[in-house]
Parts: structure tokens; C-alpha cells; sequence
């Protein structure tokens, strides 16, 4: 009974809120799923122990953080952005021989964090945008494996080239938001991060790349449906992006 309760508090959390404006932790993200995020699309369900798994890692940086802010480290803690286009709340600002870094903390299991050579690059975007804004031109990330507490640290400096083109592809991310422009799908994109987004199941129907080929077919197995024929009417309007 007490695991049903804590079950419905965390699926009760999971709420959209309308916006206009992107998310710092987008920066990186697949334009298809964010476009997917502010059309309000139906989402897949996620369940309360992964809610739960994102909130542990909300407790390492509040440990992190206070480890840091008794030394004397720390001159901000969680500094919020808000500018015209993108939100954020940054993890801190620490002062290392008198000069000032934003820091970003972030958790990872042990088969990542062995792998972990240098800093993942959707972290870098993210970081390298609120170097951009705060005007603090060095950063620093903290990695912390999950299952032994052990430590990584990156320092990565300010590009600006970058900075200016993630701001650049947000405007047109949100030109075609306004404009109900269905963003394409991205080069590269991942496996992954396809087979784990919200918006699978709607966005794989509308894609005759050769991954979302792949998808549509496992998923469509176990239903009976032919993918082919669904192939096919996507490829003859796949010129057609205007929903």
C-alpha cells in the first residue's frame, strides 16, 4: 500500500509547464523531440523509480555543492538564467585562485564513468552556454560514479564559435515551433537516444531515414502492421515538413 502512494506522488509530478523559451539541458538534445515537447504530443510514460533516479542525482549535487561550500570553493550556488531564449539554473560558480569557473556536477553509473575520458558533449554545450552568459570564460565538470562516490574533473574553456551556433540553432528550432515546421531528423542521431526518447512511437511513424526504418520495423513486429507500406507514404510526402 505504501509503495502504491509513493509511486502516485512521483507520477503526479511529471507535468509539462507551457513555455516559450528552451531549456539549457536542450542544448545537445534531438530537435524533433523538443519540437514534439512544445506541441504538447503525447509522450511515452515514464515510471515513478526512474523519477526517482533522477532525484538521487539532484542529491549528489546538493552533497557535492556543500562539501565545496564549506571549504570556501563556492561563490554562487545554482545560478539561474533566464534570457529571451533559453532558462537554466547552473550548478555554481567556484573561485580557484581568485579566478571564477561555472561548475556542473553531474552523476553516471560505473560502466560510464570507466569509459569517461573526457567530458560528454551534450554536457559541453550545456556548460559552454552559461560561460556565454555569464561571460566567465573556463568551466569545470565533476563526474561522480554512482555506485563508489569516486571523482572525475574536466576543465574545458569558452568557445564562442559554439556559444553563437547553439543560440543560433535554437532560433530556428523556435522559428519552426512557431511556424509548425516538424524539425528533420538529425544526422548521426543516435540509437539510443531514439529507442529511449518520449516521443518514439510519433516521431518513427513520420521517418524513412534508414534508423527509423529499423525502428518502425521492431515495432511494428509484434503488431502485424506493415512497415513497407508505411515507408512508402511517408517517402512520397517527405518533402511535405508543414504539419
Amino acid at each position: 500500500m505504501i509503495k502504491e502512494k509513493i509511486e502516485k506522488f512521483y507520477l503526479a509530478r511529471r507535468k509539462d509547464r507551457d513555455r516559450t523559451y528552451f531549456y539549457i539541458t536542450e542544448a545537445g538534445r534531438c530537435s524533433r523531440s523538443i519540437w514534439y515537447n512544445f506541441k504538447k504530443f503525447p509522450k511515452k510514460e515514464k515510471d515513478a523509480r526512474l523519477m526517482r533516479v533522477f532525484e538521487n542525482g539532484d542529491y549528489t549535487h546538493m552533497r557535492i555543492m556543500s562539501s565545496l561550500f564549506s571549504i570556501g570553493a563556492v561563490k554562487a550556488v545554482e545560478v539561474a538564467l533566464e534570457e529571451d531564449i533559453v532558462h537554466g539554473r547552473c550548478d555554481g560558480i567556484v573561485v580557484i585562485n581568485n579566478e571564477p569557473y561555472v561548475l556542473e556536477l553531474k552523476s553516471i553509473n560505473s560502466y560510464g564513468f570507466k569509459k569517461l575520458e573526457a567530458p560528454k558533449p551534450e554536457h559541453i554545450k550545456q556548460l559552454m552556454l552559461y560561460m556565454h552568459y555569464f561571460k566567465i570564460p573556463k568551466g569545470i565538470f565533476i563526474y561522480e560514479n554512482k555506485d563508489n562516490q569516486d571523482l572525475k574533473e574536466f576543465h574545458i574553456d569558452y568557445d564562442k564559435e559554439m556559444a553563437e551556433k547553439l543560440i543560433e540553432n535554437f532560433m530556428i528550432l523556435r522559428h519552426m515551433v512557431r511556424e509548425n515546421i516538424l524539425p528533420p531528423v538529425p544526422p548521426n542521431i543516435d540509437e539510443w537516444e531514439c529507442r529511449f526518447c518520449d516521443y518514439f512511437d510519433e516521431c518513427v511513424k513520420k521517418r524513412s531515414d534508414f534508423l527509423g526504418r529499423k525502428l518502425l520495423e521492431e515495432k511494428n513486429q509484434k503488431s502485424g502492421i506493415n512497415t513497407q507500406e508505411i515507408v512508402e507514404k511517408v517517402l512520397e510526402k517527405e518533402e511535405e515538413v508543414i504539419l
